[in-house]
């Protein structure tokens, strides 16, 4: 059992591998839908994490071509 914030825990660790993408535990361990689960890699480091930076223009010094002209329709 661990404690997380005065609450109690129960914890189960299970060896698998994974395969085509998908973890593949031993046929003997199950598991209920929808449990939350928390894998560790042992040796392994996190990947970085994704960055989507805000867009820029290549050519700052042609903004004038993409001027936004408002028009309102009749």
């Amino acid at each position: 059992m661990r404690k997380m914030g005065g609450k109690t825990m129960k914890v189960a660790a299970f060896e698998g591998i994974v395969e085509n993408g998908r973890i593949r535990l031993p046929d003997t361990v199950r598991l209920p839908e929808k449990a939350k689960v928390y894998v560790v890699l042992p040796g392994a480091e996190a990947p970085p994490a994704f960055y989507v930076g805000s867009p820029r223009l290549a050519h700052p010094e042609r903004a004038a071509d993409f001027v936004k002209e408002v028009t309102e329709d009749a």
